[in-house]
């Protein structure tokens, strides 16, 4: 190949991207290599353990309807006969889908202490904390960690994203 198509096969090569020639920078070509397999499609994002519960929630509670509605308008009575619905789906859901169990045992309100080298991710202090651990405070919340989580696998081909379809009534 001359250098003026060794030129143009340089320039159109930069244009697409692609690496120049070995002869272009002065080193033999390499002996022709089988073209690489097609990759592989991208795998569909898998589907999390957050969505489902969601979706879980607001198919048996409506859960997200209700937090996305603007109550401000209604009556607390009226909020009040709509939370019973959504607590007792909601509850529900975390019975027959969640384990969970306090992060700290014992009772709220009860002085407990907190040993050097927590884990803050476990315990939150907040209040008057100065000093280095242990400290002696008392139990305002007890805390939740799941211990379980028994998620139905979703349907072959669903959305993974789709917390709740949308639905369309046909006449």
């Amino acid at each position: 190949m001359g250098r003026l198509g060794l030129a143009f096969r340089c320039f159109f090569r930069a244009l697409a991207g692609k690496p120049l020639p070995e002869e272009a920078l002065g080193r033999p070509a390499p002996a022709l290599l089988p073209a690489p397999a097609a990759p592989a499609p991208p795998a569909p994002p898998p589907t999390t353990a957050a969505v489902q519960v969601l979706a879980l929630l607001q198919k048996e509670g409506r859960l997200l309807d209700f937090l996305q509605e603007r109550i401000d308008g209604y009556s607390d009575e009226q909020v009040g006969a709509a939370v019973r619905s959504i607590h007792a789906g909601c509850r529900k859901v975390l019975a027959e889908h969640v384990g969970l169990a306090p992060v700290l045992e014992g009772e709220e309100e009860s002085t407990v202490e907190v040993p050097r080298g927590f884990d803050p991710s476990r315990i939150r202090l907040y209040g008057n904390v100065t000093g280095d651990p242990p400290f002696k405070g008392v139990m305002r919340h007890h805390g939740w960690r799941a211990t379980a989580l028994k998620l139905p696998s979703p349907p072959a081909g669903s959305e993974p994203s789709v917390i709740a379809p949308a639905e369309v009534e046909l006449p």
